[in-house]
């Protein structure tokens, strides 16, 4: 997908991309530089440790609203498509 940057250097991410990353309005975003680029990653809080009996369980910090709802298998279709 292509595309622009405006003049006060603000980029559209296409509406797919957007919801399959998770970014909604506020969504707080990483942005980094490697060597092939730049790289948004969306900062999520982790999960907290809850001990149960004698075993450490890892809870999740959001409510399940606030998750993004990811459709693995379009995910991999998608990535085995772009390969010609």
């Amino acid at each position: 997908m292509r595309t622009t940057i405006d003049k006060a250097g603000r980029i559209v991410i296409p509406a797919a991309l957007r919801d399959r990353a998770g970014f909604v309005a506020g969504s707080e975003i990483e942005i980094s530089e490697d060597d092939r680029g730049l790289r948004l990653e969306r900062v999520a809080p982790g999960p907290r440790l809850v001990r149960i009996g004698r075993r450490l369980v890892a809870r999740a910090t959001v409510g399940v609203d606030q998750r993004p709802a990811i459709d693995i298998e379009t995910v991999i279709d998608e990535e085995r498509n772009r390969w010609p």
